[in-house]
């Protein structure tokens, strides 16, 4: 598959499958614990802090689009690249759901700033090596690496002020 193939009606149910997929992986560490924790709430707030509501709906928007950035590198003609680009994925995929047990179940904020530096260090070539397979499925992956950086800053705030 070529950067510039079109994505057709026949696409959706693997695409779809790819969203909801992804969804799934990176939805299921929350069901172990999060900010409604009493150990959280007793945290300082960064100023920077969002308002809760807005990390569901970021995260779905942000798998939603990883979803599909891997269903174009998935369909695309098997190759060297295309399989560096899956193996990334799945480092950095992992990396994303250790984060949420490390911060709210493990409650240690040094590690979990380390998990998500390490995120950003596979993000980078994840993005390259997506690009380079299918240039639309880089792009759709930078959202993720814009919100990660932001994630990091306030791992980065929540250990500083706790």
């Amino acid at each position: 598959m070529t950067a510039t193939a079109s994505f057709e009606r026949g696409d959706l149910p693997g695409a779809l499958l790819a969203v909801v997929l992804v969804n799934l992986v990176g939805a299921a560490p929350a069901a172990l614990g999060g900010p409604d924790s009493a150990w959280f709430q007793s945290l300082t707030k960064p100023a920077i802090y969002p308002p809760s509501w807005a990390f569901g709906v970021v995260w779905t928007l942000l798998f939603t689009l990883m979803g599909i950035a891997l269903y174009l590198v998935w369909r695309s003609e098997p190759s060297r690249e295309r399989r560096i680009a899956l193996g990334l994925f799945v480092a950095q995929m992992a990396f994303n759901v250790a984060w949420t047990p490390v911060f709210f179940q493990a409650q240690n904020l040094a590690l979990a700033l380390a998990v998500i530096v390490a995120l950003l260090a596979l993000l980078l070539p994840t993005i390259a090596a997506f690009r380079r397979v299918d240039r639309r499925a880089g792009l759709l992956l930078v959202p993720y690496l814009l919100w990660v950086t932001f994630a990091a800053v306030l791992n980065y705030r929540f250990l500083a002020l706790n």
